[in-house]
């Protein structure tokens, strides 16, 4: 594992080929991220995962309730 992050109830990590794997909780689809590609960081909240691409964009899977999830104007997200 590159990185790891653990919500509430559920965990997330990123592999050295930039996919990410999840395990617990998925009430809320929160680990629907198999489909994740060329991911340099991640970070689990309570219900919901996000994930940093190496472009810099950034994607989410689950709770959006209070639109946490709503990144897809995000571009040129940079690790510090």
């Amino acid at each position: 594992m590159v990185a790891v992050s653990a919500g509430s109830y559920h965990t997330v990590g990123v592999t050295a080929a930039g996919r990410v794997l999840a395990a617990g909780d998925n009430s809320y689809g929160q680990c629907e991220v198999g489909d994740w590609r060329d991911i340099v960081a991640v970070a689990a909240g309570s219900t919901h995962t996000l994930g940093l691409r190496a472009g810099g964009t950034v994607v989410t899977a689950g709770n959006n309730a209070d639109r946490q999830c709503e990144v897809d104007a995000w571009f040129g997200v940079q690790l510090p």
